[in-house]
C-alpha cells in the first residue's frame, strides 16, 4: 500500500526484458535507502515491484509480464528516463494522499501541460494499451474531485470529459518540481492507477442491483443509490 506521495526519484536502466536497475541521486539515496531491504514493495512510477537486490546507490527489480504489458515499463524508450519512487507505507505513518495499492489499471498520453499563475494545468487521455481507444477501466471512476495516480502521485481531478476519455488535473509547483511531471513532453505515455474506493463502490452497487456486468460510475448514479 503506498500514499501516492514521491520520496524521490530515480534513473531507470533496463538489464533485459522483465529486469531493471534503478538508481538515485546522492542528495536523495540515504533517505531512501536507508531503510529498504531486500524484498520491500517499492512504486516504481507508480508500478508495484519487489526489491530483489540493494546497490550502492539504488536496487534492482523484476517486472511480471503482466505488468510490462499493461503499464510503461514495457515501453520505457518512450518516457522520462526519470522514475517517481515511494516506499511502502508503514504501519502509523501519515496517509497524505489517498490509498494506493500500485496495481496500475492501465496508461494514458499526457494531451496538454499548460502554466497558470500557481499550478500547471495538465490534461490526459485514458486510453487502452498502444492504442487511442479510451479505457473503460479508468474512464468510469474518473469524477471531479476524486483521486488519480499518475506514474504514482496522488492527484485530485479537477474536470473530465463526462464519458471519461480525458481528464484534468492542477499540478501545484512543489508537485511538478519534485516528480518527473516537470520531464513529460506532449505525447508521452504515463501510468494511471484509478481510486480503489471507487471500485469497491462499483463492485457493491453490482452485487446488490445483481448485475453480472460493471455499470459507469457517475455523480448521479452515486445520489440515486443513496452514496451521496
Amino acid at each position: 500500500m503506498f500514499t501516492g506521495l514521491i520520496q524521490a526519484q530515480g534513473i531507470i536502466q533496463s538489464l533485459g526484458r522483465d529486469q531493471f536497475k534503478i538508481s538515485i541521486p546522492p542528495a536523495q539515496a540515504h533517505s531512501l535507502l536507508e531503510n529498504l531491504i531486500m524484498g520491500d514493495s517499492i512504486a516504481v512510477d507508480g508500478v508495484c515491484l519487489t526489491v530483489e537486490s540493494l546497490l550502492p546507490d539504488g536496487f534492482v527489480a523484476t517486472a511480471s509480464p503482466e505488468t510490462l504489458q499493461r503499464t510503461t515499463l514495457g515501453f520505457r524508450s518512450e518516457s522520462s528516463a526519470y522514475v517517481n519512487l515511494e516506499p511502502s507505507l508503514q504501519v502509523g505513518a501519515k496517509l497524505g494522499g489517498h490509498f494506493v495499492t500500485g496495481h496500475v489499471d492501465g496508461v494514458g498520453r499526457l494531451i496538454q501541460s499548460v502554466a497558470t499563475e500557481r499550478s500547471w494545468e495538465m490534461t490526459f487521455s485514458a486510453v487502452s494499451g498502444l492504442s487511442e481507444v479510451w479505457n473503460n477501466n479508468i474512464a468510469r471512476y474518473l469524477i471531479p474531485k476524486g483521486s488519480i495516480a499518475i506514474n504514482g502521485i496522488s492527484l485530485t481531478i479537477a474536470d473530465c470529459d463526462p464519458n471519461g476519455s480525458w481528464f484534468q488535473c492542477a499540478v501545484i509547483p512543489l508537485t511538478y518540481q519534485e516528480t518527473n511531471l516537470s520531464s513529460l513532453q506532449e505525447g508521452n505515455w504515463v501510468n494511471l492507477e484509478s481510486d480503489i474506493l471507487g471500485k469497491y463502490v462499483n463492485k457493491l452497487l453490482n452485487h446488490r442491483s445483481g448485475e453480472t456486468t460493471e455499470t459507469d460510475i457517475s455523480l448521479s448514479f452515486l445520489a440515486e443509490h443513496g452514496y451521496l
